[in-house]
């Protein structure tokens, strides 16, 4: 078996003819990942005894001719920020190198209870802070398409893993692109539902107002079946909805004749050809599928990024307070008291790119600047939300870049933190405004690269998005 070519609906149906057993798969899945692991650094740690346990779970089930579930015997990945029971998470921090949870995340327990067999724990940022996976105490994850380049972040484990075969679907997070962009970059799909709509139980928090998990795959139906698993209401998270989950698989219909799409012309203003004509290619085939095109404006997107920056890294300078060396973290023996404990601990834990952001979060949180950045951001996240929400007024759906550019080289902008910012400009808007977005291979570049074209919907409207990534990908958009 391929597992580079298998999809999750291929492999239940596979499970259920009896064409090979669940374990078998999971065997052969975790000697794959594991030998081709070194090429990209993907995966930080593998769990054979827990994937294998899974996988006899379901040759147990069809063996008593029980329904296996959705996602039946598929080798799944999981970003190392996510909770996983007995099994280290890490958050790629030195702080948490030898940390292991004692409970799962609900979206963790809602996939094995689906069928899903985990076989690994991916890379990623550290603390899922940054936009090329560079940031990792245990190294960068390279693109399996070049390894020479970066296959974006935070979430660039997940989406290298797919990318490589190594992993069917993944789990990702997204808190300012962090799915989208790596699902761009390394040309496969990635999905970022409505805030609410996936509980973040179990999700390490970077920023809390703008943290999301979503799932990556090779295939809209995928993407789909996993959101289909992981999505609705959980009492351990107040934050999730209330809002009844469709079924999003009924809704691939592949009709989308009549959708008005909207262009907003600030996300395609200096717009790089590389990246705009793969994209212009795709917005053509919409329309021959009976879409019509309209362009639209979100006029405060030029404050997004400023905006995003000052939420995320105060949001960020609280949640990490609690990594000071006293209960989940390594302590620093090199301090003589109690303070000189915190502060060793956090110097030596943490990387460059947390101390940055949480120097700047704990800044515009200090006494009289407050009002002046906090405030103010916050108030621009509503002028940002309410752009989007007299958009879907006009149109049903909305479609921009992923990115300014595609997947760049290792090390060529590490030591610029505001051309890595700026690297988010298409994507925070989507999780300022808190709406369902993902991203669909659209293409390449003329060197080859993937090119990612996002899709942004209203707040819920999950379904009528994937209907029209699925309709995009039955139409060949995939291969423009």
């Amino acid at each position: 078996m391929d597992l580079r070519k298998l999809t999750a609906e291929q492999i239940r149906a596979d499970l259920l003819q009896r064409r090979y057993s669940a374990v078998e798969l999971a065997q052969a899945a975790l000697e794959f990942a594991e030998r081709e692991n070194p090429k990209t650094n993907a995966y930080l740690h593998f769990c054979p005894e827990r994937a294998l346990e899974a996988a006899r779970r379901v040759d147990e089930k069809i063996a008593r001719g029980e329904d296996p579930g959705l996602l039946a015997g598929v080798p799944t990945a999981v970003k190392d920020v996510i909770l996983t029971k007995g099994v280290r998470t890490t958050c790629a921090s030195r702080l948490l190198q030898d940390f292991i949870p004692p409970y799962d995340a609900t979206a963790v327990a809602r996939l094995e209870a689906a069928g899903a067999v985990i076989i690994g724990k991916t890379n990623c940022d550290e603390f899922a802070m940054g936009s090329s996976n560079e940031n990792s105490a245990f190294g960068p994850v390279r693109n399996p398409l070049d390894p020479e380049r970066v296959p974006g972040g935070s979430s660039g484990g997940s989406a290298a893993a797919v990318a490589q075969g190594t992993a069917v679907v993944a789990l990702g997070s997204d808190t300012g692109g962090s799915i989208r962009q790596p699902a761009a970059f390394c040309g496969v799909v990635g999905v970022t539902p409505t805030y609410g709509r996936v509980s973040r139980y179990g999700l390490t928090a970077f920023a809390s107002s703008l943290d999301h998990i979503g799932p990556l795959s090779r295939t809209v139906r995928d993407s789909a079946r996993v959101l289909q698993v992981i999505a609705g209401r959980d009492p351990r998270d107040s934050t999730s909805a209330f809002a009844p989950v469709p079924d999003y698989l009924a809704a691939l219909n592949g009709n989308v004749r009549g959708l008005k799409i909207g262009l907003p012309k600030e996300y395609f203003e200096g717009l790089s050809d590389e990246v705009g004509r793969p994209l212009q290619e795709g917005v053509r085939l919409l329309e021959s599928l009976g879409c019509t095109v309209h362009e639209i404006s979100l006029p405060t997107t030029p404050y997004a990024i400023p905006c995003y920056y000052i939420i995320c890294t105060a949001e960020a300078s609280s949640n990490l307070a609690r990594y000071d060396g006293v209960r989940y973290t390594i302590r620093s023996q090199q301090a003589t008291d109690i303070i000189e404990m915190y502060a060793a601990t956090r110097g030596e834990g943490f990387g460059a790119e947390c101390k940055r952001r949480i120097m700047l979060g704990t800044y515009v949180l200090s006494a009289g600047y407050y009002d002046a950045y906090y405030l103010k951001a916050q108030k621009v996240r509503t002028l940002i939300a309410r752009d989007f929400a007299q958009a879907f007024q006009q149109v049903d759906l909305i479609v921009t870049p992923v990115s300014p550019f595609p997947a760049f080289k290792l090390g060529e902008k590490i030591d610029d933190p505001l051309q890595m910012y700026l690297s988010d400009i298409y994507t925070i808007t989507g999780d300022l405004a808190g709406i369902p977005c993902m991203s669909v291979p659209c293409g390449r570049t003329r060197d080859g690269l993937p090119v990612g074209m996002q899709i942004l919907a209203n707040h819920f409207q999950e379904a009528l998005m994937l209907r029209l990534a699925d309709a995009f990908e039955r139409a060949g958009g995939f291969q423009l």
